[in-house]
C-alpha cells in the first residue's frame, strides 16, 4: 500500500532574481554558539590538532526540521584527565523552528568529551529515530537515540566502539537486507603519550622550510573497516570477508554511493597522499577495489594527491552520478565525470575548477542554491599549517568558494555571493535548515565557532524537498535513487546518502530545483529493493513524503 504525505512548509521569500542569492553567516544572532577546537591554536605539534571538524543535520526528535550536531576536538592534556569537567565536547543544537537553535547537549546525552573527528546519522535499527555515529581519536561512539530525546552510547555494546584513529564514516545497506551497516575510515596510528618527532627524524616534519607537525607520510597508516549490521542491535566486523583491502592508506572522506547504477551500495574514499579507493559492490557480500582501473584514483596527470573530503551528484544531467573530491594546497580539487560505463575521467579543467591552486580544501557539497535545478558546488578552506603566515604568501584562515552551474558543463565562482569571515574550515553539511525551499549550508571552523549559512532565497523559483521512507529496505532509504522528470525543464537524479563531504552528513532529503515549473510531471523512485515508484503530476513548492509501496 501507497502512502503520500504532503506538507507545504512554506515558500522561499523572493529576493527579486536568482542570480542575487547570497549566503549570510548568522550563527552567532540564532544560536549556534559553540567553540570548536583541536590543540593548542599557535602550537599545533601533532597532526590531529589541524584535522577535526565533522557536521551532521539530521532530525533527532523527529518534528520534522534539521537539528545541527558539531564535532569537537579535544587537547593533549584534555586528553590525560578524562575526569577534568571542564574537557571539551560535542555539540547538539536543536532547531526551534524560528530560525534559531537551542544548545541541548547537556539534556540530550550526546556531548561526548573524546576528540572527536567526524559523524554519520542513520536509522540503524529501523525503530523511527535517528541514531548518531562519532569518530574519534581513540575509541568511536554509537549514540543510540533512546525517542525521548535523550542518547545512549552502545558503542561497546554493539562492537562498533572501534579504536585508534576513526575519520569519516558512512552508512549504507551493502548486501540488501534492509539493515544499515557500516564503513568507517582510518587516518594514521598516532600515540600523544609520545613525544612528536623533530624534523631530523621525520623529512615530513616540514613544509615550505618551515616546521610543521608531522604527517600523514612517514607515519604508519591504518586500515579501514567494515562492520554487518546484525538486526539484534550488534555488528560484526566484516572487512576481511567483504575483501576491502586497505594497507594503511590514510583514509579521510567516505561516501556509499551506487556509482554504476547497478542496484548495489559501493564505497568511495579519499585517501590522503595516497590512491583514493572506489571500492565496487560485487552483489555477493564481496567488494572489489576499482579506484585505479574506473579512474578515480589519481588526478587525470597520473599523481596521487592528498584527498580530503568528497562529493557526489549528477552535474551534467546526463544521470550518472560523479564525484568531486577536495585536496591540499598547491593543488587543484578533482571533479571525476562519470562516463556511465564504470569509468570517470578528470574534467576539472574543462569544468573551470583550477582556481582552487591557492587554497586547501576539506568539506565539499553538490547542491542546487538558486533552484535553477543545476547541482552547483560549495567548497570548504582553510590551511593545516598556522605557521605559514609567517614566511609565505599564504594563509592560516581561507576564504570558502561557492561555484554557479552554468549548464554546459562549466562552473563559475560566484564567491563574493558567500557573506562570511576568511576562516580554518573543515567539515561541512547541507540542508534546508528552516524548510523554506533553499538550502542552507552549516561550516565548522578549527578554532572558532561554526558557520551558519543561511539562503537568503531563490527567488520566484520553485522547488520539491522530498523524504523518502523505507518499509521493505532500510527506513531511512539509504540507496534508494529518484528521477525527476518535467517537459520543458531539466531531468535530475539524485540518490539518498548518509555520510559524505568532510567528515560530515548533509541532509537525507533529496532538493530538486525546479526553476519556473509549478508541477513536477513524472517521479520515478527505484527503492533499495529494486522495486521502481512512478509518481505523476505533483506539485512544487512542498516538503513531500513518500512511504515505501508495501
Amino acid at each position: 500500500m501507497l502512502i503520500l504525505l504532503a506538507s507545504i512548509h512554506g515558500r522561499a521569500q523572493a529576493t527579486g532574481n536568482a542570480q542575487t542569492a547570497v549566503f549570510r553567516d548568522t550563527a552567532a544572532r540564532h544560536g549556534l554558539q559553540a567553540r570548536i577546537r583541536a590543540g593548542d591554536p599557535d602550537n599545533k605539534q601533532y597532526l590531529v590538532e589541524g584535522m577535526t571538524g565533522g557536521v551532521c543535520l539530521f532530525d533527532y526528535n523527529n518534528d520534522g526540521w534539521l537539528d545541527i550536531y558539531v564535532v569537537n576536538g579535544s587537547t593533549v592534556r584534555g586528553q590525560s584527565r578524562k575526569s577534568d569537567p571542564a574537557r571539551l565536547h560535542n555539540y547538539l543544537f536543536k532547531n526551534l523552528r524560528n530560525d534559531h537553535f537551542k544548545d541541548v547537549t547537556a539534556e540530550s546525552g550526546a556531548g561526548d568529551p573524546g576528540w572527536g573527528m567526524g559523524c554519520a546519522a542513520a536509522d540503524f535499527d529501523n525503530d523511527g529515530d535517528q541514531d548518531l555515529y562519532v569518530t574519534n581519536l581513540g575509541p568511536n561512539v554509537f549514540f543510540e537515540n533512546l525517542g525521548d530525546g535523550t542518547f545512549a552510547d552502545i558503542g561497546e555494546k554493539s562492537g562498533t566502539a572501534h579504536g585508534g584513529w576513526s575519520t569519516g564514516c558512512s552508512w549504507g545497506d551493502y548486501d540488501r537486507d534492509g539493515l544499515l551497516d557500516l564503513y568507517v575510515a582510518a587516518y594514521v596510528k598516532l600515540d600523544l603519550s609520545l613525544p612528536p618527532p623533530s624534523p631530523e627524524e621525520n623529512r615530513f616534519c616540514s613544509y615550505m622550510g618551515l616546521k610543521v607537525m608531522c604527517g600523514p607520510q612517514g607515519l604508519p597508516g591504518d586500515g579501514d573497516v567494515l562492520f554487518r549490521n546484525r538486526g539484534d542491535g550488534t555488528f560484526a566486523e566484516v572487512t576481511r570477508a567483504s575483501r576491502i583491502e586497505d594497507p594503511g592508506y590514510y583514509g579521510l572522506g567516505v561516501v556509499s554511493l551506487d556509482y554504476d547504477d547497478d542496484g548495489d551500495l559501493d564505497i568511495y574514499v579519499a585517501n590522503d597522499s595516497n590512491p583514493n579507493f572506489l571500492f565496487q559492490n560485487q552483489g555477493d557480500g564481496t567488494f572489489s577495489e576499482v579506484g585505479l582501473l574506473s579512474g578515480v584514483a589519481l588526478s587525470g596527470d597520473g599523481l596521487e594527491q592528498a584527498g580530503m573530503g568528497v562529493a557526489f551528484g549528477d552535474y551534467d544531467g546526463d544521470d550518472h552520478l560523479d564525484l568531486f573530491v577536495t585536496n591540499f594546497a598547491q593543488d587543484t580539487n578533482t571533479l571525476y565525470k562519470n562516463l556511465g560505463n564504470g569509468f570517470f575521467i578528470d574534467v576539472t579543467a574543462r569544468a573551470k575548477l583550477s582556481d582552487s591552486f591557492p587554497y586547501m580544501g576539506w568539506g565539499s557539497a553538490f547542491l542546487d542554491y538558486d533552484g535553477d535545478g543545476l547541482r552547483d558546488l560549495f567548497v570548504v578552506n582553510g590551511h593545516l599549517y598556522p605557521e605559514v603566515e609567517r614566511e609565505t604568501d599564504l594563509t592560516y584562515p581561507q576564504d570558502d568558494l561557492l561555484y554557479r552551474n552554468l549548464g554546459e558543463g562549466t562552473f563559475s565562482n560566484v564567491s563574493q555571493r558567500l557573506a562570511q569571515p576568511k576562516s580554518v574550515g573543515r567539515g561541512t553539511a547541507v540542508g534546508d535548515l528552516n524548510n523554506d525551499g533553499a538550502l542552507d549550508i552549516v561550516v565548522s571552523n578549527l578554532d572558532g565557532r561554526p558557520s551558519l549559512l543561511y539562503n537568503q532565497g531563490t527567488g520566484d523559483r520553485h522547488w520539491l524537498l522530498l523524504k523518502l521512507v523505507g518499509a521493505r529496505s532500510n527506513r531511512d532509504a539509504i540507496g534508494a535513487r529518484a528521477w525527476l522528470k518535467s517537459a520543458g525543464h531539466r531531468n535530475q537524479v539524485q540518490e539518498v546518502a548518509s555520510g559524505d563531504s568532510y567528515l560530515s552528513g548533509s541532509d537525507r532529503r533529496l532538493y530538486f530545483g525546479l526553476g519556473q515549473k509549478k508541477r513536477i510531471d513524472t517521479l520515478f523512485i527505484r527503492w533499495p529493493t529494486g522495486v521502481v515508484q512512478t509518481l505523476q503530476n505533483l506539485e512544487a513548492d512542498q516538503v513531500l513524503t513518500i512511504e515505501e509501496p508495501d
